[in-house]
């Protein structure tokens, strides 16, 4: 990777991602791009920045063009959890805005990565241990996507070469962004919650088992698979990958070792505990760590230690 386009710069993931490749790469050498600006000062300071509305390929196009793009990072879509609100907008959002990456990228001989999720299982994929290859009935419209463009980035691989990659992002835990509706929410705002000193209220049951990553892995992944050598690759789209998993009463048991006096109560969300319960406990992601050596650095031990020193200096606290 050369010239890097990342759709989505306004989102979170593509707002830390966006910094971590410009540090990488060269601040002059990575596009944001997202479909409202301004952006954070940090991405309009330190790089080019364009206004892209990925269902558009037209202007994805022109903005590849424009800057010899080689590699696009599409992180354009609606989370599950709002996406169950307005299917239509779920599907037309993250099919469209995929398809016209992969259109460019085929016209322009560009490499593409678009994350794939938990959220691409259901309830009669096997739930521990889940495996990479496996039986993938989402019963939410982001499932669905997700696994029509899992399908789609290897046809595009198979069909016209397209050099596509993909990961099954497990639940993102953020110091920096806050979530924008996922099922998985729960396990950042309960942070946010221990450092401004409020009480939590669970939307998910005790019990119910999630896999988990911390952002700083995430997007160690993100460009470790873009740079792993294709010959090494049985897989392409899309890789599990999971660096813990806990239910609630672990991870509050954890920050209540530094925050003796946290309190944490249940007021359950029935459509995100449904949609929960539709996805993995854990994944199996040894095919991730065989083919292109993913090994993530954080476990919930040191993750809630930084977690809970950064936005105690975020908040004053």
């Amino acid at each position: 990777m050369k010239k890097i386009l990342v759709l989505g710069s306004g989102g979170q993931i593509g707002s830390e991602l966006t910094m971590r490749l410009r540090s990488v790469y060269g601040g002059a050498n990575v596009v944001a791009a997202d479909i409202k600006l301004p952006l954070i000062d940090d991405i309009m300071q330190s790089g080019p920045v364009e206004q892209c509305d990925a269902t558009n390929a037209a202007q994805i196009a022109e903005i590849v063009k424009k800057h010899n793009i080689d590699a696009i990072y599409n992180l354009v879509a609606i989370l599950s959890a709002t996406a169950e609100k307005n299917p239509m907008l779920g599907w037309n959002i993250g099919m469209g805005a995929l398809l016209n990456c992969l259109e460019v990228a085929r016209e322009n001989n560009c490499a593409i990565f678009t994350p794939s999720s938990i959220g691409a299982f259901g309830a009669s994929t096997p739930l521990d241990g889940t495996p990479q290859d496996t039986i993938q009935r989402p019963n939410t419209i982001y499932g669905v996507t997700k696994v029509a463009g899992e399908l789609l980035g290897d046809y595009y691989f198979t069909r016209f070469g397209v050099d596509a990659r993909s990961v099954r992002f497990p639940g993102l835990i953020s110091n920096v962004t806050l979530p924008g509706g996922g099922t998985t929410d729960y396990a950042v705002e309960i942070y946010y919650a221990a450092v401004k000193g409020e009480k939590f209220s669970c939307p998910l049951k005790k019990g119910t088992l999630l896999d988990m990553m911390y952002m700083p892995d995430a997007l160690d992944a993100a460009i470790n698979i873009m740079e792993a050598d294709p010959s090494k690759l049985i897989h392409r789209n899309s890789f599990n990958v999971t660096a813990m998993h806990f239910d609630p009463e672990e991870i509050y048991a954890e920050i209540k070792k530094h925050k003796p006096d946290f309190v944490m109560e249940y007021q359950l969300d029935d459509m995100r505990q449904k949609i929960a319960d539709s996805w993995p406990n854990w994944m199996d992601d040894s095919c991730a760590r065989e083919e292109w050596g993913f090994k993530p650095k954080f476990n919930l031990q040191n993750m809630t230690v930084d977690m809970l020193d950064i936005l105690s200096k975020k908040f004053g606290k």
